[in-house]
């Protein structure tokens, strides 16, 4: 069996976040410990949604937003946390694991993305299967990447599952030929 070697860069331009942050609001409402203050991280986007999350931290709207705007920043801590504190708010809505996952890969903790990205697809459930078809693929494939090494039957598995969702990958098309070869 031939070992296929990938660019980290590459895996991650198979990233597509589903969805919008169109989330469920946890709507209560508790005032700001005016004993805590928000730290000036320099950008103007992460001062005021932390500002707003702290007036209200079961906003997951505003966590998301957070969260986001955190991974831009390429803060992949902040943004691994925020996500963290979405699920324990939402621990159904799939999307979460899968950013989780994808910050766990931007930070080269393979460990956990490998645990968040399993996690995300044990959590999407079938009528949002049609809509996440794109990183299911993704995370099917990162698994068979992964575990191409030291698990190859489990690697051809997932390789199947990405092939089934996005049979145009091209990265996933080459590792499935590698580890059938």
């Amino acid at each position: 069996m031939k070992m296929i070697k990938m660019n980290t860069k590459s895996l991650i331009l198979g990233l597509l976040f589903a969805g919008g942050l169109g989330l469920a609001n946890g709507q209560t409402t508790q005032q700001a410990d005016p004993q805590k203050t928000v730290q000036n991280t320099g950008n103007a986007t992460i001062d005021g949604l932390k500002k707003q999350v702290e007036a209200n931290p079961k906003d997951a709207n505003a966590l998301a937003k957070l969260a986001t705007a955190y991974q831009e920043a390429s803060d992949w801590t902040n943004a691994i946390d925020t996500w963290k504190k979405i699920s324990v708010l939402l621990p159904d809505w799939a999307p979460s694991y899968y950013s989780q996952a994808y910050a766990y890969q931007s930070a080269k903790d393979d460990v956990n993305a490998k645990l968040a990205y399993e996690k995300y697809i044990a959590t999407v459930k079938p009528e949002e299967v049609e809509q996440n078809k794109k990183n299911l693929a993704y995370a099917y494939f990162y698994l068979a990447f992964s575990e191409q090494k030291n698990n190859p039957d489990k690697a051809k598995e997932h390789i199947a599952k990405s092939l089934q969702y996005d049979p145009t990958n091209e990265d996933a098309v080459k590792l499935n030929k590698a580890l059938n070869s």
